[in-house]
């Protein structure tokens, strides 16, 4: 079975981003698939070239990448964005066309434009059509502000529901966008969640070099690792922190990048924190060591409802790594961390809230220690990446015999 991904946002383990399709195409590979990916030579996250770049590159495992033309500049601004979309998938629609015997086009969203390239070199190789929802586009677009032409929102609706209703299967991530897609035309629709490879992380790890490499040594690390977007809500976390300078052993750890963090930082500085580090993007390979040096880690999301419908790749990370959630998302993702007795939640938008918890957990370092290995287990469970990869290959390979009947 060959597999031809779009994915303009396609990140290795040397890159920093999400890595769920890698680590999904990898199982794959190995149990005797081909799999090739048509992904930008820009890191969606950083906007600097990704580390193998050219057309024909080989990534690890030998998934072939193809990395097409794509304007670059789409930390400037939503028009700017929009530009780096279009352009993606008028290029990569032109490198798909040479790719040859292909059984499954795969296209995910966001960005929703790929989802028509992929949709369109289906129909013309023959090949079946999957539809991967990884966020509500262009939902959550509508909600945080970002989108809010009348007209513009109509087209994309328009799109959005076109595509599930042409997708032989429409894949997603969260349980709570299985209704939704339903409601708008999906046919087929199959849950196949965010997890993580257990494999990656060592709970016992104390992460001692990274400690002592940016000058954390004895503090109670709390960290965010992940992009610094406009979604993320962010600025409570700097406003959390500022509440936790009366407990001088807590250092509030920001790790990624993303077009809102030198805003960030020069918000940081504004407020005269002592107890903030911020810290560059790291690839996936380097994740591991990044939150072995923590103590708790934060996941937040904008107080928007459209967000308690998320499962944030984040959180797995976190569960697989062994360390308790300081959670600032309700919904689908808290019904998790609740489950798995693995963190805290705080209220969205709460910086009190974010900061009492925080408190708590630094305050009894032996119980969020012990909540982290409940989370650790509970992953290894429930939403290990081998397993999800088996429900994905079960699907394709479904969907690989409709096609040859």
């Amino acid at each position: 079975m060959h597999i031809l991904i779009i994915h303009q946002a396609f990140a290795s383990l040397n890159e920093p981003g999400g890595t769920r399709h890698y680590e999904l195409a990898q199982v794959l590979i190995a149990r005797g698939h081909r799999v090739t990916v048509i992904a930008s030579p820009v890191s969606y996250l950083t906007g600097f070239p990704s580390p193998a770049r050219g057309r024909g590159a080989r990534g690890e495992g030998d998934i072939t990448i193809l990395r097409a033309s794509v304007y670059s500049a789409h930390h400037k601004s939503f028009i700017h964005r929009v530009l780096a979309f279009f352009s993606f998938m008028l290029s990569s629609f032109w490198i798909g066309l040479g790719v040859k015997n292909v059984d499954v086009v795969w296209g995910t969203s966001p960005p929703i434009f790929q989802g028509v390239t992929a949709l369109i070199l289906a129909r013309l190789k023959g090949a079946k059509f999957l539809f991967e929802v990884r966020d509500l586009w262009p939902r959550f677009a509508i909600a945080v502000g970002v989108l809010r032409n009348y007209w513009l929102i109509r087209a994309s609706e328009w799109l959005e529901r076109m595509l599930y209703r042409s997708a032989d299967r429409v894949m997603v991530n969260s349980p709570a966008y299985v209704s939704y897609v339903k409601d708008r035309g999906a046919r087929l629709v199959e849950l196949i969640p965010n997890g993580a490879d257990p494999s990656m992380f060592d709970p016992a790890d104390n992460g001692a070099d990274f400690r002592s490499e940016h000058h954390l040594e004895d503090n109670f690390v709390a960290m965010y690792a992940g992009a610094h977007g406009m979604s993320n809500d962010l600025e409570v976390v700097l406003e959390a922190a500022r509440q936790l300078e009366d407990v001088p052993e807590v250092e509030v750890v920001f790790v990624g990048d993303g077009k809102e963090k030198s805003a960030l930082m020069a918000r940081a500085a504004a407020m005269s924190l002592p107890n903030v580090t911020f810290l560059s993007s790291v690839p996936k390979t380097g994740m591991a060591e990044a939150l072995a040096a923590s103590d708790a880690c934060i996941a937040i999301l904008k107080p928007l409802e459209e967000y308690k419908w998320t499962y944030p790749n984040k959180v797995f990370d976190y569960m697989a790594a062994g360390r308790p959630v300081a959670l600032a998302i309700d919904g689908v993702i808290r019904e998790v961390v609740e489950a798995a007795d693995c963190g805290l939640f705080a209220a969205p938008g709460n910086p009190s809230a974010l900061a009492e918890v925080i408190r708590q957990l630094a305050g009894d370092r032996a119980k969020s220690r012990a909540m982290g290995l409940r989370g650790r287990k509970y992953l290894e469970a429930h939403f290990s990446r081998e397993t999800m990869a088996g429900k994905l290959l079960n699907m394709l390979e479904a969907m690989t015999a409709e096609r040859k009947s």
